[in-house]
């Protein structure tokens, strides 16, 4: 009997100390993957547009401008939140050739539009949500 008493007795010490050991191998989140997403710049379909033409992303994440049809095409920040200055998103230079693409992090939440200066009048127009 006293033999089951220490046993037991170890068994509750031996239990605790594994599982504060072993718990942050099993609980540890990876934190998470920033993000790519490709916009083309002049729709499949032929028309003067950013496709897609709205984004929601998570702060951290890349956004792609891709050439694609109807050149040539630019990307200039008109909006962007407190904190961020517009100007220094935009891509100004013309993409003439197709598949020339530029890219942007995005770190501050919130709302930012841009447009296609050569476009603009066709509505060639953007908008990126950053949560």
């Amino acid at each position: 009997m006293k033999f089951a008493t220490n046993f037991f007795k170890q068994l509750a010490l031996i239990i605790p100390a594994l599982l504060l050991v072993l718990a942050p191998v099993f609980c540890s989140v990876s934190p998470a993957m920033a993000a790519e997403v490709s916009v083309k710049m002049g729709a499949d379909n032929g028309m003067l547009a950013f496709q897609p033409s709205k984004l929601e992303i998570n702060a951290g994440d890349t956004v792609a401008w891709v050439n694609n049809k109807l050149a040539p095409h630019n990307v200039v920040f008109e909006k962007a939140p407190a904190g961020a200055d517009a100007a220094t998103f935009s891509h100004k230079q013309l993409a003439f050739s197709p598949g020339e693409s530029f890219s942007q992090t995005f770190e501050t939440p919130g709302e930012y539009t841009y447009y296609c200066e050569p476009h603009r009048g066709a509505g060639m127009v953007g908008s990126i949500v950053v949560n």
